[in-house]
Parts: C-alpha cells; sequence; structure tokens
C-alpha cells in the first residue's frame, strides 16, 4: 500500500491459493475430469482518490475507487481470468439536516459463459429489495442514489430516515454490451428506510431498507445491514 498525499491511495497485492472440485452427482461425459485440483495466482491494483468530508453521519464530497483483478492458472481446464470495475460516490449537504449520496458501479470481467459470473444481483450489494443472488453477469452498470434526513438527534444518538432508487443492468455471460440496454436485465427498486446512528463510533448504523421493484417480474423486500448502503 502506497499513499502519496491525503486524497490518494494506491495497493498492490498477490495472493496464491487452491483451488479443489469433486464431482458430485448429475450427467457428465468421459471429457469432464472427475475431481480437479488447480493452484491460482491473484494479482490485485486499487486506485483510490478520496476526497470525502464527514460531520458525524453527514458526508459531502467526491469518492472514486478503481479495483482490477487478474486471475491465472496451472490448469488449462479454468480459464485466465481478468474483472475490473469503478466506484464513483458523490455526496451533498442538503440544508442543516439533509444529505444526498449516490454511487455508481461500472464494471466488466471476462465474458465467459457460465453459472459463476462475478458480477451478481444482490440485496446487499447493489439492488435493494430484489433478492439474495438472483441473477449473474459479466458486466455490470449500476445507479444507487438516495436522500438522507435526520429526524431525531440527541447527544450520541441519531435517527436518520432516507428515501431510494436503486437500478442496474448486466451483460449476460458470454453475451454482448447490447445486453445492457435488453429490459430482461434491468432492475429498478425505488423504496424507503431508517439508520440508527450512534454518533461517538464511527460507521456505527444499523439500517433497515424496503426496496419495491416497478416492472412485474420484480419482487419487493427488507434488507438489514450495518454501516450506510454506500
Amino acid at each position: 500500500m502506497y499513499q502519496p498525499n491525503f486524497n490518494n491511495r494506491f495497493e498492490f497485492g498477490i495472493n496464491s491459493f487452491l483451488e479443489e472440485y469433486e464431482y458430485q452427482s448429475g450427467a457428465t461425459s468421459p471429457d469432464v475430469p472427475q475431481a480437479l485440483s488447480v493452484n491460482k495466482l491473484l494479482y490485485k491494483a486499487i486506485y483510490e482518490y478520496n476526497n470525502l468530508d464527514y460531520n458525524y453521519q453527514y458526508v459531502s464530497g467526491f469518492k472514486s475507487q478503481l479495483n482490477v483483478q487478474y486471475v491465472t492458472s496451472t490448469s488449462d481446464d479454468l480459464p485466465e481470468f481478468l474483472i475490473g470495475w469503478n466506484d464513483f460516490n458523490y455526496y451533498k449537504r442538503v440544508g442543516q439536516r439533509g444529505n444526498w449520496a449516490t454511487r455508481v458501479r461500472l464494471g466488466l470481467s471476462s465474458n465467459d459463459e457460465t453459472p459463476f459470473a462475478p458480477f451478481s444481483v444482490d440485496n446487499n450489494l447493489n439492488i435493494r429489495g430484489v433478492g439474495n443472488t438472483i441473477d449473474r453477469g459479466t458486466g455490470a452498470v449500476v445507479l444507487n442514489t438516495e436522500y438522507r434526513h435526520t429526524l431525531y438527534e440527541k447527544g450520541w444518538f441519531a435517527l436518520q430516515g432516507n428515501a431510494f432508487v436503486d437500478a442496474g443492468s448486466w451483460r449476460n455471460p458470454g453475451g454482448d454490451l447490447g445486453d445492457f440496454g435488453d429490459a430482461d436485465n434491468l432492475r429498478v427498486f425505488p423504496g424507503v428506510g431508517l439508520r440508527f446512528i450512534h454518533k461517538s463510533i464511527f460507521n456505527a448504523i444499523f439500517r433497515i431498507d424496503y426496496g419495491y421493484g416497478i416492472s412485474e417480474k420484480d419482487g419487493q423486500g427488507l434488507v438489514f445491514g450495518i454501516g450506510q448502503y454506500f
């Protein structure tokens, strides 16, 4: 890790790991191995620009984080893999008690036809109310935007309400960039939530969000978590 100044930070890393697979059941063929043990190397690089200003539960400023990973293996059965994404976060104070927050994520990966594509559609990652890992893709364009308003504040405690819209689209495994414009891949979930905040402990926030899908194929749901969603 290297931080040349207060706003910029670089990280570089190497991870060596072993993946093992064992056949359980189901249809197979002579070309499919019954077991597989593969050594892998993961190379990672992160660049972060952070110009955020914190005042208890209020945040203002801009932050960008680029994450790139490359995985190589010792077996031809598991191909090399590349993934990269960038999160852009923007926060603005609105009056004395309001805070507008927005996150945009752009990501692409190796476009293999696999059920284990890296970008997932999930409650706790990108679309509140959608469900737990309901779909996967090899590319993602996600927008999360919300207005936060402090409803009650006294001493160490604050209660914050929020109204949000989460929207995103994904590229299907093996698909093309046109998948981002396909209505079947689009998810839009507006909703509301509450934040219970301990002001004396950084990021000690318990959150509850309720999201509701605007199309007939989408559902609804409650999402619980620690810390702000983004």
